[in-house]
């Protein structure tokens, strides 16, 4: 059995005063001591405000050191956290605090205006708890010199179990609403264990941490994957494409954890001048398929290898990852199997031979417990056997690597023929002027479906909507040549950064409008 309490006490006894957490644009830091007492005093704090073990506390705050001091303490003393999606629209987060039951939102000052508004259409009273993100210790209420008291009425060590529901999120998804996606303390931890092995994390290393707490890479591989290791991470406020190489720098970071689409934002840039205190290890990249152009143009840039990896808010982040060797690594795929197992099935779910295209089903200790309060979409996402559908299609080669090739729902079907978006998206990518590209079937009525690109144009690039054009036929052929294409100053994302393809569509319209 293991708990976020026994891996703190543990690292606690022999770590003591070691750097767990420190603010990447001061001097503020948090080292493994602190962080029990702190634990133990955001526990008195959520007690007196009538929360409980096995009780729900929403998280409605931008990245800082209190909120990641919050949502640990939470998980300590055996409440759930709910960390919510800041970039939701408010009748998004209004469903996200009706459903969730929370008994209290802590939330930020800026944040609590809005907050207010939203509770006030909810049929049941919330209270609400307004705390600075990143005010010092002394400053935000916060103390670490609670009692240590074995006999907190929360239940540590006696209450919490590797099976408890620790953390609460709920998915962005493309259409309807959002599922609220319950992980154990055991589901999360086993994940946080097998990041750090599969990096070979020690407690020498230090993650530079700029993904949102809200996001489950942010939270697994940035917050808990050191804590495991008995490591440490800086944390930003948010991603800066013009301070990050600055922070890595400043803050001795010796590995770094982003998204495509950061990735891509840093290719637009300089490359860094100064030296690093450290070598940078590697860069991990999660969330998205990352396009095998810029993975390349990464490491001839900056000189530092790329470790491509993909996982599920329902997989508890990372369930695939490839080596930290370099050389034994495949470039477009997101690894072998990491901390679990995985297969490909075709629609009868039954398995297919390697390199045949198929949906990809996960199977592992990391797997989450369902989703809230719906057990129709819970059964609906698992096999009799226990699989867990993903939705993503691939195929594994000879090798056990896994590549994947879409989304089934994103898949295009034209005249009968299967088409991944993401070889429409490569495909532009290799055009010098193209910085970013997404496709996704619109409806035809003699095809069945038609393709649709929206193109990011480079700053100074000239490419027009025929060269475009051209340049797929020459590339694709015309039969997968998009239909209808259009140039755009940016593609709908979701809060990790990822294209939402099925919004493409109404995202061009609404861009035509104003």
């Amino acid at each position: 059995m293991t708990t976020l309490c026994q891996i703190i006490n543990r690292q606690v006894a022999v770590r003591p005063d070691a750097v767990y957490l420190k603010d990447a644009e001061s001097d503020a830091q948090i080292t493994y001591e602190q962080l029990r007492l702190s634990c133990l005093g955001i526990g008195r704090l959520l007690e007196g405000k009538g929360v409980r073990s096995g009780d729900t506390v929403s998280v409605v705050m931008p990245n800082g050191v209190n909120t990641m001091r919050l949502l640990l303490a939470g998980m300590y003393c055996g409440v759930i956290v709910n960390p919510v999606n800041l970039l939701s629209q408010p009748d998004q987060m209004s469903y996200v605090l009706a459903h969730s039951d929370c008994k209290l939102v802590v939330t930020s000052s800026d944040w609590y205006e809005r907050v207010k508004a939203i509770l006030t259409g909810i049929d049941r009273p919330i209270d609400v708890w307004v705390l600075d993100p990143m005010a010092p210790t002394h400053a935000s209420g916060l103390s670490d010199h609670q009692s240590d008291d074995p006999e907190m009425s929360l239940g540590l060590e006696t209450t919490v179990t590797d099976v408890s529901p620790a953390l609460l999120m709920y998915t962005s998804g493309t259409t309807g609403r959002p599922k609220g996606v319950v992980l154990t303390q055991g589901q999360l931890l086993h994940n946080a264990q097998a990041i750090a092995q599969e990096h070979g994390l020690t407690e020498s290393d230090r993650v530079l941490a700029v993904l949102p707490l809200y996001h489950i890479n942010a939270f697994v591989v940035t917050m808990l994957a050191p804590l495991v290791a008995g490591g440490s991470l800086a944390l930003t406020a948010k991603f800066s494409a013009g301070r990050f190489w600055s922070q890595v720098a400043n803050n001795n970071c010796s590995w770094i954890n982003l998204v495509p689409t950061m990735i891509s934002y840093l290719l637009e840039g300089e490359k860094p001048q100064h030296m690093f205190p450290r070598p940078v290890k590697f860069c991990r990249s999660a969330s998205a398929s990352l396009p095998p152009a810029h993975l390349s143009g990464f490491e001839a840039m900056f000189g530092i290898g790329v470790i491509e990896t993909m996982g599920l808010t329902e997989t508890a982040a990372p369930s695939f990852s490839n080596p930290l060797d370099p050389a034994k690594r495949k470039l477009g795929s997101v690894g072998r199997a990491s901390g679990c197992e995985a297969m490909v099935v075709d629609a009868d779910l039954n398995p297919v031979a390697d390199s045949v295209i198929g949906e990809v089903l996960i199977r592992g200790q990391n797997v989450m417990q369902g989703y809230y309060k719906n057990p129709d979409a819970t059964a609906a996402s698992f096999t009799a056997s226990g699989w867990l559908r993903t939705g993503d299609l691939g195929y594994r080669d000879a090798d056990g690597f896994f590549f994947i090739t879409g989304r089934l729902k994103e898949l295009i079907i034209k005249g009968g023929e299967n088409i991944a978006p993401r070889e429409i998206d490569e495909a532009l990518l290799k055009h010098p002027d193209v910085l970013d590209a997404a496709a996704v079937g619109i409806p035809d009525k003699h095809y069945g479906q038609e393709i649709m690109a929206c193109v990011m144009i480079r700053p100074g690039g000239t490419a027009t909507l025929s060269d475009l054009t051209a340049f797929c036929e020459q590339t694709l052929g015309k039969f997968k040549t998009p239909k209808k294409m259009y140039i755009v100053d940016e593609l709908p994302r979701g809060p990790s950064g990822k294209v939402q393809r099925l919004k493409l569509p109404e995202f061009v319209q609404y861009e035509a409008t104003t």
